[in-house]
């Protein structure tokens, strides 16, 4: 289904825009972290599986910009470099720091998705069943994250609560930009 301007909620609109941003955000985090950590490792291979949920998750906001003519943030490139930057530098500082980056990511997602949910309501049963999927999802690389260290990451709440506020930036940001 093609959707044309004035069919869908405008809330929705920036909903699907900051959620592809976000998921590509992700695709990039994880990137990062396993060009430096490779694939070998028990938690590269979790990484890995995370990675590929989140590529499927990027794909269906793709597929949603593109049915629904949603623009696209025009950010995509900083959060292309700065995305990949954060995984690198958390893989970089060992296994449990690029946990403790999941863990916080995905901490503030999984608000971000209960905030979207409760807005859309019944108003847009496809994107509400996709949201509550990938956040149960998102819920499960958080607690694979905590399983791995996460907490035990030098300086982690630190760590967290510098990566939690940004991405709360992230969020706001791609809603408008």
């Amino acid at each position: 289904m093609t959707w044309k301007p004035g069919d869908r909620p405008v809330a929705s609109e920036a909903m699907i825009r900051v959620d592809q941003a976000g998921e590509y955000g992700a695709t990039r985090i994880y990137a990062g972290q396993l060009a430096v950590m490779g694939h070998r490792s028990t938690i590269a291979r979790e990484i890995a599986g995370m990675a590929l949920q989140e590529e499927r998750h990027r794909a269906f906001f793709d597929r949603m910009i593109a049915e629904r003519g949603v623009r696209p943030t025009v950010l995509q490139p900083f959060w292309d470099v700065a995305g990949f930057a954060l995984g690198a530098v958390t893989a970089a500082m060992g296994p449990k720091a690029a946990m403790a980056c999941t863990a916080a990511v995905e901490t503030e997602i999984d608000k971000h998705y209960a905030d979207q949910l409760v807005e859309l309501g019944d108003g847009d049963p496809e994107l509400s069943t996709a949201i509550a999927d990938f956040q149960a999802e998102e819920l499960e690389h958080r607690a694979t994250a905590l399983a791995h260290g996460a907490e035990e990451a030098p300086a982690y709440p630190l760590m967290s609560a510098i990566i939690r506020l940004g991405c709360r930036v992230a969020i706001a940001t791609a809603k408008r930009i």
